[in-house]
């Protein structure tokens, strides 16, 4: 192992916001697909307090990407160190430190650092690497520090619902539906375009033509994460409509004694700066929340009521 070379990364940035909030932001890796672009999904699969073991899914240089990682958090130290305990190639093994620090003159100093070695250290898989921390990395800093300023306004900045539709019919039909996303534009009417595709099973890139409510088209670009056996899809948008900074959400199929409730879940960070350019002068974050509600909520339980039709009409022909 003595000659495996060992490549180290050093990003920071200043944040005009209080340690506390800073770290309190890094250590909730739950929340992170909402406030950290590269991120697609985080699943904790273990926490004892301060050691923890997570699931995550990340673009890196426009791939989705999947590992596993184990934390230990330090609130006193205000540092939390991380792990890859199972690495996707080229990647051989990746670690590396959060650390919160208290600026003299107020606010705060954020320094993330990696180390990480490549298998066979080529240089094209070191470069695509470095690159790819270094992007995600400067991502991450850069939309942590907004998040973090804007502490104040987050309660009104995120917003959370969902809608549920009661199905009598099997679960798996519902969750057909909601799966084959290449059969939307067929099926869906305010779908009007779905290009996909599905690099690894389970995981699919998808860009989407959206009609609106006034007959307009918005295009998004989303990642999904397929769960069969749980009965769950969740997703990031990779692309929002100018009123969205974030948009992450989940397709629930839960089964029970009776029938299925199948439900769609959104939380969504606006972008406060866009509010009046899209719903006119005047307008405020009150209308901004209502707006998105309304929108997203339409369309969402559109489709629940199709894939209901689609549960409920298979079962009756049989």
């Amino acid at each position: 192992m003595s000659d495996v070379r060992v490549h180290r990364t050093r990003h920071s940035v200043d944040v005009d916001a209080q340690p506390g909030v800073v770290y309190g932001l890094i250590a909730d890796a739950e929340r992170w697909p909402l406030f950290f672009p590269p991120n697609v999904h985080v699943e904790r699969l273990e926490f004892d307090g301060r050691d923890e073991r997570l699931r995550m899914w990340a673009t890196a240089n426009g791939d989705v990407r999947s590992w596993l990682s184990e934390r230990a958090q330090d609130p006193a130290a205000r540092r939390i160190t991380f792990r890859q305990t199972r690495p996707q190639a080229p990647v051989e093994t990746m670690e590396g430190t959060w650390i919160v620090e208290e600026r003299p003159g107020g606010g705060t100093r954020l320094v993330l650092l990696h180390d990480f070695t490549v298998t066979g250290d080529r240089f094209e898989d070191v470069r695509w690497v470095e690159t790819a921390c270094d992007t995600n990395s400067r991502a991450e800093l850069a939309s942590l520090k907004g998040i973090a300023e804007r502490w104040a306004l987050l309660d009104d900045l995120v917003l959370s619902f969902e809608d549920s539709v009661r199905v009598h019919g099997p679960a798996e039909l519902v969750y057909d539906f909601l799966y084959r996303i290449g059969d939307w534009p067929e099926l869906v009417p305010h779908v009007s375009r779905l290009d996909f595709t599905e690099p690894t099973p389970g995981v699919q890139v998808m860009a989407m033509d959206t009609v609106t409510a006034d007959g307009g088209t918005h295009t998004t670009e989303s990642v999904r994460i397929c769960f069969p056996h749980a009965g769950r899809i969740v997703y990031k948008q990779t692309a929002t409509p100018v009123l969205m900074e974030a948009h992450t959400g989940e397709w629930s199929v839960v089964p029970d004694a009776t029938g299925v409730t199948v439900v769609s879940q959104h939380t969504v960070v606006l972008r406060e700066s866009a509010v009046e350019q899209v719903l006119g002068a005047g307008a405020g974050l009150p209308q901004a929340r209502r707006y998105v509600r309304e929108a997203l909520g339409r369309n969402s339980t559109a489709t629940l009521n199709l894939a209901k039709r689609h549960a409920e009409t298979a079962v009756r022909m049989l």
